[in-house]
């Protein structure tokens, strides 16, 4: 297939874009930045003006929405709402305009809330599944939010099928013990969830929802199989969270974000954990 990769020369998206090239896809990879390494075609283009985009997008059989400014911090709040809002809606405009069959967009667990939010409160329950209420506050997550929601609009009127993935902090051997390794070790991380997933497993995900044979709006989180924590999950719990049910057993390092969902429909399973990377 012919495929559009928004955001291919990011830590997410370049995953994603190797993947669907070794899966023998045509990839054209759309960012503002030159891609980490050849492996497919590149255009640099800023994805808030829908002009560029339409003329970009046009003849995709699938498009692949990964770019956005990751997070709320660092820039204005204002910019990250504008930048991702414009860039969503342009795509998925793009996207249907352009007879595109299929729509996969990366979402963030930050539409539950965290990490950002000003005023962060507990989960109603855990593990978290695709029932779990949303609770977005901050620009960021309001930003996914808003942008699967443009999605769902999209599939409404018929324009394609779509699978938005709520993914955690995208991890790789090389920005694990990095990045995440000072986090883990404070009071703030409960409100990650301890949560993160592999880049190659999240390439994989994406891989696995083109190929979903569905025709609605699948909506999933997905996650790796474990915390990113050195402590046993019950012991997070109730040290965290001790008064919020946990509706099934979390044994072991048990990540606390259920990929239950993900794996009846569309046949994602996490391969690999951080305890197998090497801190060296």
């Amino acid at each position: 297939m012919t495929v559009i990769v928004t955001g291919s020369s990011g830590l997410l998206g370049h995953h994603v874009a190797e993947a669907f090239v070794a899966a023998g896809h045509d990839v054209l990879g759309v960012d503002l930045a030159p891609p980490p390494r050849a492996g497919w075609r590149h255009v640099s283009a800023d994805l808030t003006d829908l002009g560029l985009v339409l003329q970009i997008v046009r003849d995709a059989e699938a498009v692949v929405h990964v770019a956005a400014i990751p997070r709320p911090t660092g820039r204005a709040a204002a910019e990250v709402f504008r930048t991702n809002m414009a860039a969503a809606y342009n795509v998925v405009e793009a996207a249907a305009l352009s007879g595109a069959a299929r729509f996969i967009y990366a979402s963030s667990f930050s539409v539950l809330g965290y990490p950002f939010a000003q005023k962060l409160t507990p989960p109603a329950y855990l593990p978290i599944d695709q029932n779990h209420p949303i609770g977005a506050q901050d620009a960021y997550g309001l930003s996914k939010w808003l942008g699967e929601e443009i999605v769902e609009a999209a599939v409404r009127r018929g324009a394609f099928s779509a699978v938005s993935l709520r993914m955690p902090w995208i991890q790789t051997p090389e920005s694990f013990f990095h990045t995440v390794g000072p986090r883990r070790r404070t009071q703030d991380a409960g409100w990650d969830l301890w949560g993160y997933l592999d880049a190659r497993d999240a390439a994989d995900a994406f891989l696995k929802a083109l190929a979903w044979q569905g025709e609605e709006h699948l909506r999933t989180f997905i996650s790796a199989a474990d915390t990113y924590s050195e402590t046993l999950t019950a012991d997070l719990l109730k040290s965290a969270f001790p008064s919020v049910p946990v509706k099934q057993p979390l044994e072991g390092y048990a990540s606390v974000i259920d990929n239950s969902y993900a794996r009846e429909t569309l046949g994602f399973e996490p391969r690999h954990s951080w305890r197998a990377y090497s801190s060296n």
